[in-house]
């Protein structure tokens, strides 16, 4: 089973020790997207969704998510975010997400900044389900990572 870092030799599931790696800046982006009707786009854009604000809650939603990553997915590092954005652009029939996580440790914020999207993105779903059933959360996914042992990720 080499090259999966989170089962032992025994095949047993496994935290990783990371303490001997070097301490250096990382900084994970991530993207995805709800699509959606553009009638419920433009319900969020015109700032008239039931709810409230939809993009201030997702956008406080992948924040607190990616502050939370090491307790929702197992075997993850909790880590000291130095930083952590939400960015969402809303399109025709879509809402973009996009969020950068960074830390200086000892492992990666990928998984941060894919949690911040996923909640960010499942923020806007339910804050406008009642109008829009047929949204899709798509595309999430890691598109650039910088610093650590692997080095530095651009998705193509």
């Amino acid at each position: 089973m080499s090259g999966l870092t989170h089962i032992g030799p025994d095949g047993a599931a496994r935290m990783v020790d990371v303490s001997a790696k070097p301490v250096t800046m990382r900084e994970a982006e991530a993207k995805g997207r709800v699509a959606m009707k553009p009638e419920t786009a433009a319900l969020i854009r015109d700032g008239k969704a039931a709810k409230g604000d939809v993009l201030a809650a997702a956008r406080i939603a992948g924040i607190m998510a990616a502050k939370k990553t090491g307790e929702l997915i197992p075997l993850c590092h909790p880590l000291p975010l130095d930083a952590v954005s939400v960015d969402l652009t809303i399109g025709e029939a879509a809402v973009e997400i996009t969020a950068i996580a960074r830390t200086t440790g000892r492992t990666g914020v990928e998984m941060e900044a894919l949690t911040a999207v996923s909640l960010a993105a499942l923020t806007i779903y339910d804050m406008v389900k009642a109008v829009d059933k047929t949204m899709r959360i798509e595309a999430v996914r890691l598109t650039r990572k910088t610093g650590g042992k692997s080095g530095d990720f651009s998705a193509p």
